[in-house]
């Protein structure tokens, strides 16, 4: 089972109002805070902590296709709950990815999901499949 994920961030206080605010959508609260990072949890599931990434490594760029993490994926509890987050990112300026082909960008009619980017350009997913209905 997974425990937790830590992501270095460029701007800790950037990532902190995305990630708040957005994972507070489907119930994520913060459970830790420091000057250098913070900590969201939502019950027993892995918690997520974001730390602000080091001088020394801050110019390696980051980019989703390279080797490392492509994208963190949400099992969210219904359609209606990734409709609520597209609401929110729309009027919060989040950019959505393959909005031409929402909600169906993989295809079928059965994958119910969102992509968006964070402030890194990390590619996140909120996804309703048939079995979370």
């Amino acid at each position: 089972m997974l425990h937790h994920i830590e992501i270095y961030v460029s701007n800790l206080d950037a990532s902190h109002a995305f990630w708040t605010a957005l994972l507070a959508q489907v119930g994520y609260e913060e459970s830790g805070r420091w000057n250098d990072g913070f900590s969201l949890a939502h019950g027993n599931d892995a918690y997520l902590t974001f730390v602000q990434v080091a001088e020394k490594h801050a110019l390696r760029d980051y980019h989703r296709c390279g080797v490392g993490l492509n994208h963190l994926a949400f099992r969210v509890k219904d359609r209606e709950t990734v409709d609520r987050l597209r609401e929110y990112c729309q009027e919060n300026g989040i950019s959505c990815l393959y909005d031409e082909r929402y909600p169906f960008a993989n295809g079928g009619s059965d994958y119910y999901a969102l992509f968006i980017e964070d402030p890194d350009r990390i590619k996140v997913e909120f996804v309703a499949t048939a079995d979370a209905e």
